[in-house]
């Protein structure tokens, strides 16, 4: 007892501890707990630089592909399967491509592109292409149009990618956009934050259309006069226009997923139905004002309410 008495005397004096405390087992790894780490938030992507392909000829196998530029919900689904019942015109699904990238897993493989003049992003330019050209070729038709609508974010690059390419901009009144994206998914969505998230896509598309030339359309026009519509498409594009475009035929869940383009009844019905009503000016709510006058659909407003 004297003994113990000691060397806990000591032990307290030297470390603080008693005895017991000093013979005890410490805990195992695996019965402690890690600490909790706090949820980050996703951070972007940081911009990656691009340039053209030093020979088209080349670098590239797709000839004069075809871009719809639209935000989201505003149709291009409906654009897409009409302008595929071209006997040229080839539109798949959503495609993301910009999406597909391209790494190095060895310093030895990143020198040897390099020795080739290929950095990382040229490389998936040339997957970008060969997944789009290989598209193309097993349809049997000789032009691609792709219609993904984030490709308004990159447009920049794409135009860079193919130097040949053609772009059409689909446009909506952007209260339609905003209830149509709202209404596609109302567990995850507000209807401010379905218009807020949906301008994004509208301001990209809108500054795609100020630094590039192409054809545009508006879902509303589309939907009145298809055929008037189509036409001045494919004038555009330079092929004929043909009168079994625009009829496209019932679409089952093979060729209409959700995620990839839209899926809804109105699409699967297999002709063009008339779009929803207008909305009054005084529906417009603060936030899309702006590209709502950017965009001409305003003013439209304003001057039917004067008639």
């Amino acid at each position: 007892m004297n003994l113990r008495r000691t060397l806990n005397s000591t032990l307290r004096k030297t470390t603080g501890l008693e005895l017991r405390q000093a013979l005890a087992q410490p805990e195992s790894p695996a019965s402690k707990k890690p600490p909790e780490k706090k949820a980050e938030a996703p951070s972007r992507p940081k911009p990656v630089a691009f340039r053209p392909p030093t020979d088209p000829e080349v670098d590239r196998l797709l000839k004069q592909p075809v871009f719809i530029m639209s935000p989201v919900r505003s149709g291009s689904t409906l654009l897409r399967v009409l302008l595929n019942g071209h006997s040229q015109l080839h539109s798949p699904h959503e495609l993301h491509i910009r999406r597909l990238t391209v790494g190095h897993s060895t310093q030895l493989a990143k020198r040897s592109m390099e020795e080739l003049d290929l950095d990382s992003a040229d490389l998936e330019h040339l997957l970008w292409d060969r997944v789009m050209h290989r598209e193309v070729v097993k349809s049997g038709k000789e032009f691609i149009v792709e219609k993904t609508p984030s490709n308004a974010f990159a447009w920049k690059r794409i135009a860079a990618c193919w130097p040949d390419a053609r772009f059409v901009f689909l446009l909506r009144h952007p209260v339609s956009i905003a209830r149509s994206w709202y209404e596609a998914d109302t567990e995850k969505r507000t209807p401010e934050s379905a218009a807020e998230d949906a301008l994004r896509y509208m301001k990209a598309v809108e500054r795609a259309r100020k630094g590039l030339s192409g054809h545009t359309v508006r879902y509303e026009e589309l939907t009145a006069d298809p055929e008037d519509s189509i036409q001045q498409i494919c004038a555009f594009l330079g092929v004929k226009f043909e009168q079994d475009m625009l009829s496209y035929g019932p679409r089952g869940d093979e060729d209409l997923k959700k995620g990839l383009g839209d899926w809804r009844d109105k699409i699967r019905s297999g002709s063009v139905q008339p779009g929803r009503e207008l909305p009054t000016a005084e529906e417009i709510p603060a936030v899309l004002r702006e590209i709502s006058e950017s965009w001409g659909y305003l003013d439209e407003r304003a001057d039917a309410k004067s008639e």
